[in-house]
């Protein structure tokens, strides 16, 4: 697995150890940045990080800061080690938490422009790790990114947030939501 753009493009990323974690492939992220366009000076959180790909692909494109959550073991150390190997651990903050439970208690230096929300795809987990998040700790524009299967999409709406775009990639999908205007 290897990042896709940005300054570090093409170097190697580790993922977590069994088959607890599944990364985000290469097609999808690049597909993902694509349509996010510039990340450059946003604040990032990834939550469910897994092996960080998404949130280091962020600062891979010139993300000022990313904050990964995960709580497994393998996840965590996956993501240390490639922040560490490639040298932006000081852009980084790594938390040991469940997603859902932090996500409401997070307070971010600066508000978030992205979140990545990638959890088991059978589970209702990324619908309730949105509708924790504060709508005050998102930045104006803010995007949440929601990766899932096919057979697993999020509503249209999830509280204050809409459904703006949504993509599939084999039986993966993104989903790109907003606060309503």
């Amino acid at each position: 697995m290897r990042i896709v753009g940005g300054t570090l493009g093409g170097r190697v990323l580790r993922a977590p150890a069994g088959r607890a974690t599944r990364p985000t492939s290469e097609k999808v992220r690049e597909a993902l940045f694509n349509i996010l366009g510039s990340v450059e000076g946003d604040h990032v959180l990834d939550l469910f990080a897994g092996s960080g790909a998404l949130g280091i692909e962020a600062l891979s494109r010139g993300a000022a800061h990313v904050t990964f959550v995960d709580a497994g073991k393998p996840a965590l150390m996956a993501v240390r080690a490639n922040l560490a190997q490639l040298g932006i651990a000081d852009r980084a903050t790594v938390i040991a938490a469940d997603a859902v439970a932090t996500a409401g208690r997070l307070v971010p230096d600066h508000p978030w422009r992205v979140v990545f929300v990638d959890p088991p795809y059978a589970s209702e987990l990324a619908q309730r790790a949105v509708l924790a998040l504060p709508l005050g700790h998102l930045a104006p524009g803010a995007v949440i990114v929601i990766e899932h299967d096919r057979r697993n999409a999020p509503p249209d709406a999830l509280g204050s947030l809409l459904r703006t775009d949504q993509r599939r990639y084999g039986d993966t999908m993104i989903s790109f939501f907003e606060v309503r205007p």
